[in-house]
């Protein structure tokens, strides 16, 4: 039974992996008490699963919470980094618990932290259904990379299980939230910007917004003769429908690994459009000068917040 506890791959260019792993906590970090600038941590600890091993689940209630209305739910992933670098491999954070305690008027979600799992972070975040638009020849690509050794480990399509058939029930249940979908949305950067709009494109009747900052769409660690971005754009031809009525932020830096995200937003932004997406349901950003670690996402929250407050 999963218990609730109440308090305040491929590596051939390191440089750019150090950053990437930035997203990635330390086991050691597993057992850290998180303090948050105002609001309330509840951590369910070791969070139970028939899909995925278990997980800390670190939930921020705002100060706005119990307080006559339902507040919509926001999941995130790598839980471990969002709210107290103090606990942190890398002495950094996203600063979700600080962005909401500044602006008040604001305070319309709960925030659902799910740990990422490590050194299978990237087998759960990679949207596994990519590689049936892939060719026999692109596949012998990617073999050179490695990927031949880890493609029959994608656990993406069972994390989204984890997620829809079993966090978000357990969330709905014990916490006085509003659970449809036009307040439900999922978050996250980098391989966590992938799984996010993977998890919408799927469960279009669970997720509303997707919120994807630095998304990794090369998938690897290069773009050279690597048929991942297109296979990425293949399969969202097929799925994306903005009759759905589903919404979708992304941004990328341009700096360190996020140089490499730019060609491929575009062509991603093109495509939101070709299909009938606005501004209204689809927003892409530029930032200048960003690169690819918790300090940049969390010095522009203020724009995937906004956007998911309309």
């Amino acid at each position: 039974m999963n218990k609730i506890i109440s308090s305040s791959v491929i590596f051939f260019l390191l440089p750019l992996v150090l950053i990437f792993l930035s997203s990635c906590s330390k086991p050691e970090d597993k057992t850290s008490v998180v303090n948050v600038a105002g609001g309330e941590i509840v951590r369910i600890e070791n969070f139970e699963s028939r899909y995925v091993e278990s997980r800390h689940i670190d939930i921020w209630l705002p100060p706005a919470y119990g307080k006559g209305t339902e507040l919509g739910v926001l999941y995130m992933h790598d839980g471990q980094s969002l709210y107290d670098a103090t606990t942190t491999w890398n002495e950094q954070e996203w600063g979700v618990d600080e962005f909401f305690v500044k602006f008040p008027d604001l305070q319309n979600y709960i925030v659902v932290g799910a740990w990422n799992a490590g050194a299978n972070r990237w087998n759960e975040y990679f949207p596994s259904k990519a590689f049936n638009y892939m060719s026999v020849s692109s596949m012998e690509l990617l073999h050179g990379h490695g990927i031949d050794s880890i493609e029959d480990k994608f656990s993406s399509d069972q994390y989204l299980k984890f997620l829809v058939e079993e966090l978000k029930p357990f969330i709905d249940s014990n916490f006085e939230v509003n659970n449809s979908r036009e307040y439900t949305a999922i978050m996250g950067s980098s391989m966590g910007g992938l799984i996010s709009w993977y998890a919408t494109c799927e469960y279009p009747a669970i997720f509303g917004t997707a919120l994807c900052l630095s998304t990794h769409w090369p998938g690897i660690f290069t773009n050279e003769n690597n048929p991942i971005p297109t296979a990425f754009l293949d399969y969202l031809e097929d799925q994306l429908d903005v009759s759905e009525g589903y919404r979708f932020y992304f941004d990328t830096g341009t700096e360190t690994l996020d140089s490499l995200y730019l060609v491929h937003q575009s062509k991603v932004d093109s495509l939101f459009r070709g299909k009938g997406f606005s501004e209204q349901n689809f927003l892409s950003n530029v930032i200048e000068g960003a690169g690819h670690t918790e300090d940049y996402w969390r010095a522009r929250l203020d724009l995937p917040f906004t956007f998911l407050m309309q």
